[in-house]
């Protein structure tokens, strides 16, 4: 998995002259991206690599347009029909899919198409939550054989916790050509003779079921203990909070068993005392673009931009504290109080015009607070238009496919009605030849008996 090596800096800031910053990457799963930072150095001969804590959670929706059926088949490079709406996804020539594995409660298993399949039939509503996927980040350090033990376990502890499903798919990291090595030399990769050339990004997708199962696979109730909205109301942590700590100490006791020393820590920078901010995640989209033009997308950009912003803010925010600090200073010692420290004498017009300064400067930055929360507010509404707009053109094509759907079914039965009519009246003129056949033949009887006579 490796580490991403950046730069040391200087922190700016009276209280952090002379300070270093050195960040880690975070790891996501299926490359698709780290997150907004200085360019990455190759990895180092000499220096091992370090495991990378990475543990998140999301819905799979059907209000936003994806199936459960067609997730599983992704992550486990399988093929699924979808009865439900008629689809077919074929993922089986997907490349790096290193185990699939689907697990009910009590060890039991089921087959993947027909389970989610049932799935997809026991929720009705057009916006239901169908799974809940976890991302894991595996260690490197691992051998294969022992990150699929890893991996597999986990998702049994998580079907046996919360009594629901759990389709696991173990990944291998995403190859690094040289192409894309020559467009964006400093991104990190480390090389095995299995492999080649990758990013190191040895994950694991746990797809779980929204609703609870029993061990022979029926389906049941709606898994609250998985919905995070529940547990807010509730006060009570949410799926991925529980299990952060649980996974950081299921992969150290593997990296201990293994003869490695236990690396992962689940706690956010804030909890451990870090002064810089964590990376963040530059999705599929971003990453992508990266990777085919070696030029910093707009998602690092802004993210760049803000981050400067936020670091000035906090600036300004610290030098009107200090002279604050002074100013109060100022006036206890020229009100008689006792101040620590020595104290010259100072002027009540500088003390006035010291208190003015800092006012007009506080009164500035509420300006800029105001018009940063207006910004962001733009932007959340933009991209709330967005994601409605978004939304609309999944439900048309889903009601394109399924009108197109329902036009070939149309079609075919009026193909089968038009051949079953003309196979009625291929049947109806046979039998009248046959009347006709048999008619003709008492008549020549008749005329035999006739002549007879």
């Amino acid at each position: 998995m490796g580490f991403r090596w950046t730069p040391p800096r200087r922190l700016n800031g009276s209280e952090n002259k002379g300070a270093l910053r050195v960040d880690f990457c975070e790891v996501y799963p299926c490359g698709r991206g780290l997150a907004p930072d200085t360019p990455t150095q190759p990895s180092i001969e000499g220096i091992p690599a370090m495991a990378i804590y990475h543990l998140s959670a999301k819905p799979i929706s059907r209000g936003a347009g994806r199936s459960a059926t067609g997730a599983a088949a992704y992550r486990a490079g399988d093929y699924i029909h979808d009865e439900r709406t008629g689809l077919d996804f074929d993922y089986t020539h997907k490349s790096g899919v290193l185990h699939a594995e689907l697990i009910l409660p009590g060890g039991g298993s089921a087959d993947r198409a027909g389970f989610w399949n049932a799935l997809e039939h026991h929720h009705k509503r057009q916006d239901a939550v169908l799974a809940r996927e976890v991302e894991i980040a595996l260690p490197a350090e691992l051998a294969p054989e022992q990150r699929q033990q890893l991996a597999v376990d986990f998702a049994r502890e998580l079907a046996d916790r919360y009594g629901v499903a759990a389709d696991v798919a173990l990944h291998a990291p995403r190859p690094i050509s040289d192409a894309e090595l020559e467009r964006n030399p400093g991104q990190h990769h480390e090389t095995d003779r299995e492999l080649g050339r990758h990013n190191g990004n040895w994950h694991a997708h746990i797809l779980l079921s929204a609703c609870h199962v029993t061990p022979q696979g029926e389906l049941g109730r709606k898994a609250v203990e998985l919905d995070p909205i529940h547990c807010q109301r509730h006060r009570i942590a949410n799926l991925a909070e529980r299990e952060r700590a649980r996974w950081a100490d299921l992969a150290n006791r593997a990296l201990e068993q293994a003869g490695h020393a236990p690396q992962l820590d689940p706690r956010s920078h804030a909890e451990r005392g870090f002064a810089h901010e964590p990376t963040q995640h530059l999705g599929p989209a971003a990453a992508g673009y990266e990777r085919r033009t070696g030029q910093p997308s707009r998602k690092r950009l802004d993210h760049d931009q803000n981050a400067e912003e936020t670091r000035q803010i906090a600036e300004e925010l610290s030098h009107l504290d200090d002279e604050w600090q002074q100013v109060n200073r100022a006036l206890r010692y020229a009100q008689g109080h006792a101040v620590e420290g020595p104290m010259a004498e100072i002027d009540r017009a500088e003390i006035e015009r010291g208190l003015t300064a800092a006012a007009a400067q506080y009164h500035d930055w509420q300006q800029q607070q105001a018009l940063k929360e207006q910004v962001e507010a733009q932007y959340r509404q933009w991209r709330a238009e967005q994601d409605r707009l978004q939304r609309q053109e999944q439900e048309r094509q889903r009601l394109e496919q399924q009108s197109q759907h329902e036009a070939d079914r149309q079609r075919q039965q009026a193909e089968q009605e038009r051949l079953q009519a003309l196979q009625d009246a291929l049947e109806r003129q046979r039998q009248a030849e046959q009347r006709q056949q048999a008619q003709e033949q008492r008549q020549e009887r008749q005329r035999g008996y006739d002549l007879e006579m």
